[in-house]
């Protein structure tokens, strides 16, 4: 029986110490050597463990990875969701998160999703787990148009998808303005552009 292995009743993962040394020593060697360059056996060595304690709990480096993402990003559009899709309108969700795209800094986070979208295009594996978490946003971020719709704040006649795909453009070309390090727009003339956007796709109420 491998020691490092979760026995039944183990704790939550949020609750599980191993597992959190794991994937900060896998955000940690993934920053460093990259995901391709990032071996099973240096992230366990680097948490303190064996091998044998990140295949308890995770089906792979892949697996790892995303495990990564998730816990060194914040998941601002589903917080924003949960919090205040009943506090007024849904379209101010999108111009706050809009906004924040010039004012969070380039952080563990970013730079680990920007390194899976790099490893997605040589590991299959990677590629599906992230299209699955990209496809969850997806379904958020369009259920939230669709209630813009029906508030009568996005005009009908905008495809959802298309203005879902549109943010995701914008939000993950950001990702390689803090990769290199290039200026970001200043906040103020940002949140007149994404005010602007916000409101030319409102319905035309004079036709």
């Amino acid at each position: 029986m491998d020691p490092d292995a979760p026995e039944d009743g183990a704790p939550e993962e949020d609750e599980d110490p191993t597992r959190r040394r794991l994937i900060e020593a896998a955000a940690a060697v993934f920053a460093e050597k990259g995901y391709d360059g990032a071996g099973v056996q240096e992230i366990a060595r680097r948490a303190g463990f064996t091998t044998g304690a990140i295949y308890g709990r995770f089906r792979g480096k892949a697996e790892l990875l995303l495990a990564a993402i998730e816990a060194f990003t914040k998941d601002e559009l589903g917080q924003l969701f949960a919090e205040h899709r009943q506090d007024g309108h849904v379209t101010d969700i999108v111009t706050t998160v809009g906004s924040h795209l010039v004012t969070e800094p380039f952080d563990d986070g970013q730079a680990l999703l920007l390194e899976a979208f790099v490893a997605a295009r040589r590991d299959p594996e990677v590629a599906t787990l992230m299209r699955a978490r990209l496809d969850e946003r997806t379904e958020t971020f369009s259920q939230l148009i669709e209630e813009a719709k029906g508030q009568g704040l996005v005009d009908p006649a905008f495809d959802t998808d298309v203005i879902v795909r549109f943010c995701h453009s914008v939000g993950f070309g950001f990702l390689l303005f803090g990769a290199l390090d290039l200026d970001r727009p200043g906040a103020d003339p940002w949140e007149r552009l994404i005010g602007r956007l916000v409101t030319s796709i409102a319905p035309d109420l004079d036709h």
